[in-house]
């Protein structure tokens, strides 16, 4: 498979304070890839890193160009970036959320949220409720809907699971790998939950104090030995 996105030797940080070390990662047109570590690895600077919402150097490649370091650049290249904590906007109705996934695009709404019913049908129910009295599972549903809203080439997920019961934590995952296979919807998802993310993925890193400690085949990285002791769990 054709690269799709491509990081070399990036490195981030925050004024005087380095995140990251040199990453290198690559992402396949069609591919989900998982990226594992503890709090503070990098992972969410990573993300970060790739859309522009933070000081970076060294190569990002989208498609075979170089990524401007600014997020309404970035996300009209085909990349949608679904925040740690949901990022909905709470006062906000369901729809007024699902039209600001689409500002970088022009004309009528109404296929595209045709086809966002299509995974997550309780929107049309609640398309008049204001997002902040939702629960925490209906937000982060409505805050992939709002990406997938974007039409994007390349999900960036950032700790969906979090804070989600273990059944909804599978049908988000569930939802992921059906945009993947029915759209064709590449996915960069950076995730503590390291079972269900090493079931979701082809490849797979490890992160630790913003470098990259280990990367393969996720079936490989279920199998390694530092991944099952520090990941999960045996």
């Amino acid at each position: 498979m054709a690269a799709l996105l491509e990081l070399t030797d990036v490195e981030a940080r925050y004024g005087p304070v380095q995140a990251l070390y040199g990453v290198t990662l690559t992402v396949a047109e069609g591919e989900i890839v998982a990226v594992l570590g503890a709090n503070g690895a990098g992972k969410t600077t990573m993300l970060r890193a790739i859309s522009g919402t933070v000081e970076r150097s060294g190569a990002v490649t989208f498609a075979g160009k170089a990524v401007p370091g600014v997020p309404e650049a970035v996300a009209s290249l085909g990349v949608a970036h679904v925040p740690e904590g949901r990022g909905t906007f709470a006062e906000l109705t369901v729809w007024e959320n699902l039209r600001l996934g689409a500002y970088t695009r022009r004309g009528a709404l109404k296929d595209d949220f045709a086809r966002v019913q299509q995974y997550f049908p309780w929107l049309e129910r609640r398309r008049s409720q204001q997002a902040g009295t939702l629960s925490g599972g209906e937000q982060q549903m409505l805050a992939l809907a709002r990406a997938f809203m974007q039409r994007p080439r390349l999900l960036l997920l950032d700790e969906p699971s979090l804070g989600l019961a273990p059944i909804l934590v599978s049908e988000v995952f569930r939802i992921v790998r059906e945009l993947n296979e029915q759209e064709g919807v590449s996915v960069l998802v950076v995730e503590q939950n390291a079972h269900i993310a090493l079931q979701a993925a082809e490849n797979a890193y490890v992160l630790e104090v913003g470098r990259v400690a280990l990367s393969g085949p996720a079936v490989d990285l279920q199998r390694h030995e530092s991944v099952r002791k520090s990941y999960l769990g045996y």
